[in-house]
């Protein structure tokens, strides 16, 4: 019987490393392909990174203002518990 060393591959080792090899040439085609974004697309992309940058300034703008709506209406429920509290006290 021959023995194998470690220089020499068995068949199986070949086909395992031959899909490997295959397996990231064609994951590095995919990349290339999907990093080449038409103008059109990149046009669109900016738009829709535009329209949630509105949004979310909208949205921040409408918080800021509940927020002082809130402050303002917890102010003005102090001010009555105050009163009625020195109402009770005399």
């Amino acid at each position: 019987m021959a023995e194998i060393t470690k220089s020499e591959t068995q068949p199986s080792q070949k086909t395992y490393n031959m899909k490997k090899v295959l397996f990231l040439a064609l994951a590095a085609a995919s990349f290339s392909f999907t990093s080449c974004d038409s103008k059109k697309e990149d046009t669109t992309e900016q738009a829709a990174d535009n329209v949630e940058a509105a949004g979310e300034a909208k949205a921040d703008a409408m918080e800021e203002k509940a927020d002082a709506v809130r402050d303002s209406a917890d102010a003005t429920a102090d001010k009555m518990e105050d009163a009625a509290d020195s109402t009770d006290a005399k």
